[in-house]
């Protein structure tokens, strides 16, 4: 398999999962905590996964009671947890433009809110 391509947006999806490489995050989840837009989130998951950096897998059946659609999840799997680390340490080492408000761990810098 390929590496994913390494744009800003997908540095920041990897950031989110990189930041609690154990938690599970859905698709609106991650449009939350990086501010882009489903359209922008979505396919970035699916190459991740196509990748096999991402895996994932369905919500129970408890969704219904909430009366929501099921949402489904995803986690780094074992090897795309070092390569997301990597590529996002390769992307910082090249001085390639980072978003403001995020620093290199993953997490918003205080102060300051990501658009």
């Amino acid at each position: 398999m390929t590496d994913p391509r390494m744009t800003l947006q997908t540095q920041l999806v990897l950031k989110a999962f990189t930041s609690d490489p154990t938690q599970q995050r859905y698709g609106l989840e991650i449009c939350d905590l990086v501010g882009l837009a489903s359209g922008t989130v979505y396919p970035i998951l699916a190459r991740l996964e196509q990748a096999g950096w991402l895996e994932s897998g369905w919500e129970d059946g408890a969704s219904v009671t909430d009366g929501r659609p099921r949402r489904r999840f995803y986690s780094l799997s074992a090897d795309g947890a070092e390569q997301a680390r990597d590529a996002l340490a390769r992307s910082h080492r090249s001085g390639r433009p980072q978003r403001a408000g995020w620093n290199v761990s993953g997490q918003t810098d205080p102060g300051v809110v990501p658009s």
